[in-house]
Parts: C-alpha cells; structure tokens; sequence
C-alpha cells in the first residue's frame, strides 16, 4: 500500500473522530449516512457512489423488496457491464423480501443470490450491511438500512460508512462474519430456495390481502379523511367567501386530490345545491363517484350530458359542451346553485365556459386546476387568475406534494434514445419516411420493449401509458407491440368517449377478470388526449418517446401515475432522450425550479436524486444526462422562455412585474432577462409594445444599464448599501453605511472598499476607456469631505421620475435579496468568496478591489496583491485539425486526481523559473476557480490551495517544438464536493462517440 494512501486514511480518520475542520480526501472519511433530502443527501445515493467505484460488493440485508431494488436499476445494469461482481444475501425473515425483486437480481450475470433460512437456523438475522472493496481498500456501510424504498430514500435511518484497509480489525471482522453467514448449511442459492418462497410468500400475502379486505369494508362506515392539502384548501377557502368574495381558484399538482378537496368544502361550507362543469363525460362520471363517497347518500347526484339528463339533482355533474347551450341553461333559474366548480379551470376562459359563468350567479366560483398557466390557443390576454379575481385559496405543486406524501414515490430514468432524430424532425408536420421509420423502426422497438421489461413497474402485471409525437407514430408502435405479444391500443382525438373508457376500463382491470368480451390492456399509446383529464389510478409505468416541448406538457404526462392505488408502491418513469434541443426542459420540470438559470439546472442533472423529495428518485444514463448539458449549454429561445414566465407572473400578480418580483416568486431568473435585455427596462419596452408608459431620458437608461451589469447580481453589497441611503438623503456619511452593512448583512466594509464602492458607482468599473467615456457621465454620487459622500444633483433629478426611481429600487432590492441568499453564509478563509458560488472573472475583479474590470486581461492565472487565481475550463474547446490543442487554451493536464489533488499544467513557454510562475509560487494566498467548458460564463470558487510540488517539465507546442511548463500538483484546502466534481468530471464527449 503506498504512502499516499495511508495518509489519506489518517487524514480522513483525524477528520471524522478527532478535528472536523481538518481537509481530509472525502473517498477515505468515515461518514454518517442518513437521509435528509433538505441537505442533498439519501442513503440510495451513497450506496450507489460506492457501487459505481468498487471492484466487488458484498450486501447483507433481511429484506429486499422491488421498491429498494428498482431506483438501483440503471446502476446495477451498469456493474453488469463492466462485470464488477457481487454477493447479496438476504432472508426469509417474516416472508418481506419481494420474489420479483429476487428474481430480478438473479438474472443479472455479475451477482450471486443467497437466502438465509431463519426458520431452520432457529434465529434472528437483522443484518443491513454493504461492502464495497477497491483495490486493498474497503468501505463498508452498516446500520438501519435494508434494500426497501423507503429505507434508502426518506425513512429516518441511521448508518455508519467505515474505510479501512483490508488488513483492518473491524474490517477484517466484519467481511468475516459475511462470509460465515455466506458459506452456512442455511444459506441457500436461488435455485434452491427461489420456488418454495415464492409459493409461500403468494399464500401469505393472498392471507394479508384477506385480513386488509376485512379491516377496510369496516373502515369505510366512517367518512373519509381529508389529506393536508385538502385541510389547508378548505380553510383558506371559508376565509375567502367570508370575506365577500364570489370567486377562488385551487392550484394543486396532479393527482394531490382536487375533486375530493371541492367535494369535502361543499360539504364542510354548507352548499345545498352545487353544479360540477367538465369538458369530458369521463370526468363527471369520476367526479360523480367521488362525491358520492363524501356525501354517501345525503344529496341526490346526477349527469347532465352525454346522454344524461339530470337536472333535477342537487349536485349536478355537467358537460360544458352541453350545458353551455341557451336551451340548456334556461332550465335553471341563475341564481340556482350555491357553487359551480369549473373542473380543468386553465380551460375556463373558453367561450363555452364563458356563456355558463355569464348566466349563472352562484355564492361562489370555484376554479380547480394544476396548471393555471396553461393557454391552449396561445391568447396571453385570458388570465385565469384574473378571472378568479386573484384568489388563490390553495397551491401545491409537485414538490410539496411529494414532500407531503400526497402522490405515489416515482423513478424517473432518463434513457439514452436510439431515434437520433432532432425534435424540430419528430414535431415537423410532414414527417418525412425516412425519420418516421427512425421513430417506429424495429430497433427502437426493441430498445423500447427491453428497457421497458428490465425497469419493470409495482404490481402483478404492467399498466402503462406511452406518450408519442404524432397520432401516426402511436398507431404504428401499438401495431408493432402487439404482433410481439403485448395488449396495446392507439388513442387519439377520433375515438369517441365510449372507446376511451373502455380502453382505461381494460388498462386499469386485472388478469383475473378477464372475458371473452374483455380482455386488459397492457398499454395505451396517445400523443396528448391523456396529458390531463383521465383518472386511471392503477397507470405503474409511464414512457416517453417524445420531445419535451414544455415543462407544463412534461408534468402533465408525468402525473399520470402518481395518483395513489392499492398494490401500486410506486410508478416507474422511463424518458427516451433523444437530441433535442429542448432537453433543458426535463431537469426543469422535474426539479420545479422555473428561473431558467442554467447552473441550477446543472446542478439538478448532477444531484437531482439526492434532493427530490420522499421515496422518488431521478436518474440519468451517462450519454443522456450528456445530452441534457449539451442542451443547457446551447439553450435556445430564451427570449420566448422570458416572455412566457412574464405574462404568466403578470396574470398571477395582476399587474406589471419588477425584477424582484421575478425573484420572490421562483420566476425567470432577472440575471437570465438582464443577459438578454441589459435592462429590464428595455424588456418592458419590448413586451409592453403599444402601451402607454414613463418614458426615461438617454442618461436614466444609462444608468440603469451600468447597474444592472455591474451590482445587480448582490456579490457584495456595499455599493446596493450606498444606493439605498441615497434614495432618501442628499448626503450620507460612511458611518451610515456601515452601519447599516453591519447590522443587516453581518458584513465588515473596509475603508479601501468604500473608497472603490464610490468609484465603481461612478462608473469605473469597467474594462477599457471607451467604456469609461460612455459611463462617467452617469453623475450618480462624488465624495464629499472625508467620510461624506453626496448624490449629484443631475442623478437626484432622474429619481424624481417615478418610473426611474422604482427601477432603481428594483435593482437594490434583487441585489440585496441575492446578496442575502447566496453570499452571506459559506465564505471561505477570511475571504469575500463563498466556497462552490459561481463567480465571473468580473465578480473578482469587483471582490478584490482592483479599481476596474480586469476580465479582458484575467485568463488563466491572475495575480492581484497576495492573491493569485487559477481559471481553469475542465473541459477544453476542441484543437484544429493538426493541432495538439485549441489556440490559447493548452492545459489539457488540469483535472482533480480526486477530491482534494488537483493537477495543473502552467501556460505552455513557463517554467518554475519564469515571473509568470513566480507570481504563483510566491502568492501567500492561492485560489482555483473551474468550470467544466466554455458555454459556462462563470466558474465555480473551489476555494484555496496550498502548491505540493512544482516540477519543471516540458510540453510540445502547436508548431511541433518542445516548449517549458510547470507541472504543479495542488492540495486544496477544503475537499471539493462529491456532486460537484461528479459534474465536472462527467465526460462531455460521450454523446459525439455515441452518435
């Protein structure tokens, strides 16, 4: 064993039991494993880092169930591959262990399937322990976790990660005592006890099913409980109509339980007489069901539409369609129902809803929908905020749900596709022959139907809903499926309401109900009649072979399966990921973060699975999640994205927005629109063409530009600071600013800073002198006396211009706000850096107090005062032909050894000996700053790091001639984090191999 190694090991044992301040190499710490969402961490997600770096694995668990096994899926198959072999032992133990997630693993050629017979062992067996060996290391995982979905994703479980040299005591004990229990008369192999524990297994649980049956027909003489949304929804609801108010909407994601939220506050609120308006006959059917499990038998119910003629029902479930007719509606008197619930409420605007909601004149509207922003023609100016006069009485969208247990726990898996077409090809309207047999051709059918069976679903026999691009490619794929023996049909806006009911009606039923009239379904193919409206709770399998066009879209066919069902545990997700260009979009929607800011989206490709709330988990294959950055760093339509988010923030807050607006609700990012627009001024005057509005002055737009570039991302917050004490004094005193820097921001300003913080507002900061020339006539503040400082008499002018002052307000409030989310805790070593921010050669520029914007002359070293700085892009632009290496950019060295080495090859032509080298060598403070390629604009603070070795070496030019180099090894100061340098170490060159 080297030395290196033994290092690493004391230094991980001194960090973890002795001084957790002390950097130690994250591979060899010691840690406590649990799962915490909140903090990026999951038990699955360690297991599965430890899987992926191992050379064998042994696992010890009482139970394994399809649930534990199925997010392990996508990894498991990738050991296969590369055949890293594994034991795994569990037991009989209370007959828990699933025999599908048995038989699973058995067929993975790389692990070997031992049971331990408790019963003939006369004992207990609780062991929950994983063991991974690389190399002559081992580290073992043992405490509270077995192999089920809960345990490794959202119950409060306990484990200790343990690293030790094979020659380790507890080590050598531990893989001891596997081996015992591994090598026992009662440890038998799959062939030996697979049959007779399944058949014992089917016998209990058909017991279990008996004695459930039992328990619930008792239960359900009482009426039914009311979830937290449902409570929430009701409560709010009683304040909104007791405080006058007509009209509500409900916002809440797929699937959380709407129509049971309106059928328990018309009960809770009284309603004697109610009406529940629908687009489609299968809604109010299911509508119907629903209150009738509320209201058992209390109201008289009934349909008015498709067929139906109710209309004499106190709770009447009608088709907008029919309804809306003037015959129709002249059977009632408008003043006839307490409260008309208008179902799909996104859909209200729409003329035919329009003609009911004009006649009738209810106690109370009551919209219910999970996606108020959706306008399916496309017209901005039908706000159904506004038509529920911008009462929200309740919203949860899918993140919360999740975190509140409302849906059933999802696996997403996004799935390198084998189409290779683009998605502006899969959308055009005439396809042409050749992509549509890249999309229904027999290899992608087999790569479809082999996923499909590998990742499996949760239950007896699969349920699933396959989403396409075209209706033309549906009936294709089905016919396909079917001559290979699935039960599959193609729907689409031609088959009548009957025929869609009869479809969900055999999708939904089981095996053992089969007829010779009625045979089930094992999928239905559509491209977007099933995107909302249908109610097929048994749906366990969801795929999609399309282009993700919208995160709405996305969500939508998404939530399908995550409705509750009995036998259902959880809904496999499997994502065909083709090159689109809208890829960015599946991070987005599965995280439910909307500010477009590309690193966030990242950063949930990378660590998505450690953060998504409850049992769920998301993983990316290798070449897909390449696709994905590939899309992030090309994002096209931004523009269009923007204006999107604007018009429905607009709709939401009923008025024009500001920037900060944008930032409180979770909206566009306003760095992304100042990228755009330069100002958000100018944005205004682009979206609001027509419109009568203040206009501003050429020097008002000037400044609102320079700020907007400069201050408006809050890195530091002393020129915000000085900037909010001018908006109601002519002159402050550095004492005021101070204060109020200290007192809201913990933040200590120095009186070099304030001297710059003047400087950079008056309009230095920038980067060459013609700049300087535009800026300097700006005429914000000058210096005043020595610890004074006034505003320019020109500069006090433009805030009298209302429009003007609310537009620098806006960007003091953004940049506080920002400054106050992202850099006030974190910062490193007495520095103004937070560790692992994102940071631009600018933000330096500004952080160091260098006078101006240096990033024009900052390329991959910078040395400022004591401090020098390493620019480094992971991942290089691509060399012409002929050439070793893209002009300028030759440090194909530089790369983490792990996470605390990091490997850097100095600028081609400079030595240890050269001044270039020098600078660094003899800097008494040292950061590094890396982004993984160009497309990023700004690169991740790494923090500080101390030079190892610095040898002399030499590397070949682009001419062919031997030039001098230093070849430096660094030691950081903090150990890099796991997901962070999982993102930068990703290979973005898989996708072009793949292609």
């Amino acid at each position: 064993m080297s030395n290196t190694t033994l290092t690493q090991l004391q230094e991980g044992l001194t960090t973890a039991y002795i001084d957790g301040t002390a950097a130690a190499n994250l591979a060899y710490k010691p840690a406590f494993v649990s799962n915490n969402p909140d903090e990026g961490k999951k038990v699955i997600s360690v297991i599965e880092d430890e899987l992926m770096k191992c050379d064998q694995f042994q696992i010890s668990v009482a139970f394994i169930t399809m649930g534990g096994i199925t997010p392990l899926l996508q990894t498991l198959k990738e050991l296969e591959k590369r055949q890293i072999p594994g034991q795994i032992l569990t037991t009989n133990y209370l007959n828990f262990s699933e025999p599908r997630a048995l038989k699973k693993l058995e067929e993975l050629s790389n692990i070997t399937l031992k049971m331990y017979d408790v019963d003939r062992a006369d004992q207990g067996f609780h062991t929950k322990g994983y063991i991974f060996k690389k190399e002559e290391i081992y580290r073992i995982i043992i405490g509270s976790s077995n192999i089920t979905s809960a345990a490794l994703t959202k119950n409060k479980e306990w484990n200790t990660k343990i690293v030790s040299t094979e020659q380790g005591e507890i080590a050598m004990e531990i893989v001891k005592e596997f081996h015992q229990l591994w090598d026992s008369k009662y440890a038998l192999f799959y062939d030996d006890f697979y049959e007779n524990y399944k058949q014992k297994y089917e016998i209990i649980k058909k017991q279990r099913e008996i004695a459930k049956r039992d328990e619930i027909s008792s239960t359900e003489k009482y009426k039914l409980e009311p979830n937290s949304m449902q409570v929430g929804f009701i409560t709010n609801l009683r304040k909104i109509v007791d405080a006058g108010e007509n009209r509500a909407l409900l916002i809440s994601a797929t699937g959380t339980g709407k129509t049971y939220a309106s059928a328990f506050a018309m009960r809770e609120l009284g309603f004697k007489r109610a009406l529940f308006l629908v687009h489609r006959s299968t809604l109010a059917k299911q509508a119907l069901t629903s209150f009738r499990k509320v209201f058992e038998d209390k109201k008289s119910m009934g349909i008015v539409g498709a067929g139906y003629s109710d209309y004499e029902a106190d709770y009447i479930f009608a088709m907008v369609e029919t309804l809306h007719k003037a015959d129709n509606l002249r059977k009632f008197d408008p003043e006839e129902f307490d409260c008309i619930v208008l179902d799909e409420a996104h859909h209200s605007p729409a003329n035919t809803y329009q003609k009911v909601m004009e006649y009738f004149k209810p106690k109370l509207f009551l919209g219910m929908t999970a996606t108020p922003d959706k306008r399916d023609d496309g017209d901005a100016s039908r706000n159904v905020y506004e038509l529920f006069h911008y009462q929200i009485a309740y919203e949860i969208r899918l993140q919360q749900a999740m975190e509140e247990d409302l849906l059933c726990p999802f696996h997403y898996f996004g799935i390198s596709d084998i189409s290779m077409i683009t998605d502006e090809q899969a959308k055009a309207r005439n396809i042409s022959e050749e992509y549509f047999g890249r999309l229904t051709g027999d290899e992608r059918v087999r790569h479809v139907i082999e996923q499909a069976r590998y990742y499996g679903y949760s239950g007896d026999r699969v349920k699933g809903l396959i989403f396409c691009s075209r209706n033309r490619e549906c009936e294709e794929l089905s016919a396909k499926f079917n001559r290979l023996g699935y039960r599959t049909v193609a729907l689409s806006g031609k088959n009548t309401d009957r025929e869609r009911e009869a479809a969900f009606e055999r999708l939904a039923m089981n095996e053992a109900d089969t007829t010779d009239e009625m045979q089930p379904l094992d999928y239905i193919f559509s491209v977007d009649i099933l995107n909302e409206g249908v109610d097929i709770v048994e749906v366990n399998q969801v795929i999609m072979l399309r282009p993700t066009q919208s995160p709405i879209v996305f969500i939508q066919q998404l939530g399908r399966g995550l409705r509750k069902a009995e036998n259902k545990e959880y809904v496999v997700i499997l994502d065909f990921i083709g090159n689109y260009n809208n890829n960015f979009m599946i991070p987005v929607a599965l995280s439910g973060d909307r500010t477009y800011n590309a690193d966030t989206i990242r950063k949930y490709v990378i660590s998505g699975n450690n953060t998504i709330p409850g049992a769920s988990t998301v993983h990316f294959d290798e070449i897909a999640k390449e696709k994905i950055f590939n899309s992030i760093d090309k994002i096209r339509g931004m523009k269009s994205i923007i204006r999107e988010s604007y018009i429905s923030l607009k709709n939401r807050i009923g008025r024009i927005p500001l920037l900060y607006d944008f930032y409180e609700q979770g909206e566009i990012d306003p760095l992304v629109i100042i990228k755009e627009y330069k100002t958000y001024w100018q944005f205004l005057e682009a979206v609001e063409t027509g419109k009568d509005s203040c206009k501003l002055n050429d020097q008002e737009k000037l400044i609102l530009e320079y700020l907007s570039k400069t201050i408006l991302s809050g890195v530091r917050p002393s020129e915000l600071c000085i900037l909010k004490e001018f908006l109601d004094k002519d002159t402050i005193s550095t004492s005021d600013v101070r204060r109020e820097l200290e007192y809201e921001y913990d933040y200590f300003i120095t009186d070099q800073e304030v001297e710059e913080s003047v400087k950079v507002l008056q309009g230095h900061f920038v980067s060459k002198d013609d700049e300087y020339q535009k800026y300097k006539f700006m005429n914000i503040l000058r210096p005043d006396g020595e610890h004074t400082m006034r505003s320019v008499e020109a500069y006090q002018r433009c805030l009298q211009n209302e429009e003007f002052n609310a537009q620098i307000r806006d960007i003091i409030k953004v940049g506080l706000a920002r400054y106050k989310d992202k850099y006030t805790k974190g910062k490193s070593e007495d520095t103004p850096f937070v560790l692992y921010e994102k940071y631009s050669r600018r933000d330096v520029s500004l952080l160091m107090n260098c006078g101006k914007d240096l990033s024009s002359t900052m390329y991959g070293m910078s040395r400022i005062g004591d401090d020098v700085f390493i620019f480094i892009t992971y991942h290089k632009e691509e060399a012409e032909e002929g050439k070793n290496y893209a002009d300028g950019k030759p440090d194909y060295a530089d790369a983490f050894e792990d996470n605390l080495i990091f490997k850097w090859d100095s600028q081609i032509g400079k030595d240890n000996s050269s001044p270039y080298m020098q600078k660094v060598l003899t800097a008494p403070r040292k950061h590094l700053l890396v982004k993984k390629s160009d497309a990023e604009t700004g690169f991740y603070y790494m923090g500080q790091f101390d030079i190892v070795e610095s040898a002399d070496s030499q590397k070949e030019d682009n001419n062919g001639k031997m030039k001098p180099i230093a070849k430096v090894t660094m030691k950081m100061h903090h150990p890099v984090r796991e997901d962070l340098l999982r993102y930068l170490q990703s290979n973005i060159s898989k996708e072009n191999e793949a292609v």
